[in-house]
């Protein structure tokens, strides 16, 4: 049995068109903005909440992944990864952290046909407030 255990599987829909670039070592790197709902019942309404999540994918995925688009139903596996960085607001200098997924297996998948009637309420909502 491992000690440790980082993965992460997230399946959503897409808020804007994969951005892909190439490292200095001409590497292939695609990053996604995926969209993931949840939801509860209050009362006799279904009250939902979107999370947006910063996926980033390398090598050959990336490649494939690049072709993906906004509205785009899709399943990333990979691990979860942070980073810190200063953030100066009215000269002060405040560390921050950063987190996202690195995805080893990107991949478009069919949604459910009840997806436009889920329990969370209601329609993907791929656009709103893309991160």
């Amino acid at each position: 049995m491992a000690l440790y255990t980082n993965k992460v599987t997230l399946k959503g829909y897409l808020g804007k068109d994969a951005e892909s670039f190439k490292t200095k070592q001409q590497k292939t790197v695609t990053v996604l903005s995926l969209a993931t709902r949840s939801g509860y019942k209050k009362g006799d309404n279904w009250v939902g909440r979107t999370e947006w999540h910063r996926i980033v994918v390398f090598g050959k995925s990336a490649e494939s992944a690049k072709a993906l688009r906004k509205g785009d139903h899709v399943e990333a596996q990979g691990e979860l990864c942070s980073s810190e960085f200063d953030c100066i607001t009215d000269g002060v200098t405040v560390k921050r952290r950063n987190w996202e997924i690195h995805a080893g297996n990107v991949r478009k998948v069919t949604p459910p046909a009840s997806s436009a009637t889920t329990s969370t309420g209601g329609d993907p909502i791929p656009g709103e407030n893309a991160a």
